[in-house]
């Protein structure tokens, strides 16, 4: 049974149809025939089979309960509770019982779910013999698990594109630098700068050049590239 986000945890009930004896009151006669007596003799060996099994009854129950609370820690919610019988001596004993625990997700947080969850689990198992509804919170209690593995998964997957999408974003970044600290450094006023040892297009002469324009045109191109490869390299050295 779930109440405000908890729920119940309870033993098992094999002894809740034992009768209670009835118990005799006042002084007995003392001319009882034998068969009386014999009928008496009868019903106090009932009443003390019964009595016995529900000492037995009540420690088990007591047993099981403390088992919960221990386990629990801080998942109960109150002391446990009891259901009792009066048996043949007018006292009364534990039959049932049950532990309040709480077993809401933790919000926003699949990870401490998880552990949570475990928790529970544990909690609802700790008897010797768990009984059916124990064994119905383990079971929510795994499927909460379930639930929050699915959930942490998504989580992770999302982080890892954000932190993808920043490393694009970051590479992008860097590249437009380059590319401007490129222009930066190839427009400085002294048109004698070397790249990777080579003479810029602009400073050779070309009076010893041949007068066939296509060596000049292909010598051109070829600085041209070597410039604009070699100037990120040139402004990081000397910016």
């Amino acid at each position: 049974m779930i109440v405000n986000s908890s729920q119940n945890i309870q033993s098992n009930n094999p002894l809740s149809s034992i009768p209670s004896s009835r118990v005799s009151s006042g002084p007995r006669p003392s001319n009882i025939d034998p068969e009386d007596k014999q009928a008496q003799k009868a019903q106090q060996q009932q009443d003390d089979s019964i009595i016995r099994q529900l000492r037995a009854r009540d420690r088990e129950v007591r047993a099981h309960e403390g088992a919960h609370v221990a386990a629990g820690g801080a998942l109960v919610r109150g002391g446990p509770s009891y259901t009792y019988q009066t048996g043949p001596d007018r006292r009364s004993y534990a039959i049932g019982g049950k532990v309040q625990i709480d077993v809401a997700p933790v919000a926003n947080d699949p990870s401490a779910t998880l552990i949570k969850s475990g928790q529970i689990r544990a909690t609802a198992l700790a008897p010797a013999n768990p009984s059916p509804q124990d064994l119905r919170v383990a079971s929510n209690a795994n499927q909460l698990a379930s639930r929050a593995r699915v959930e942490i998964a998504v989580l992770r997957r999302e982080e890892a594109q954000l932190e993808g999408n920043q490393q694009s974003i970051e590479s992008v970044e860097a590249d437009e630098n380059n590319a401007d600290a490129g222009n930066v450094g190839g427009s400085g006023a002294d048109s004698s700068t070397t790249v990777n040892g080579a003479v810029p297009a602009s400073a050779p002469e070309t009076s010893n050049l041949p007068s066939n324009d296509a060596p000049v045109a292909a010598i051109s191109a070829f600085m041209a590239s070597a410039e604009t490869v070699a100037r990120p390299v040139l402004f990081n050295q000397f910016a």
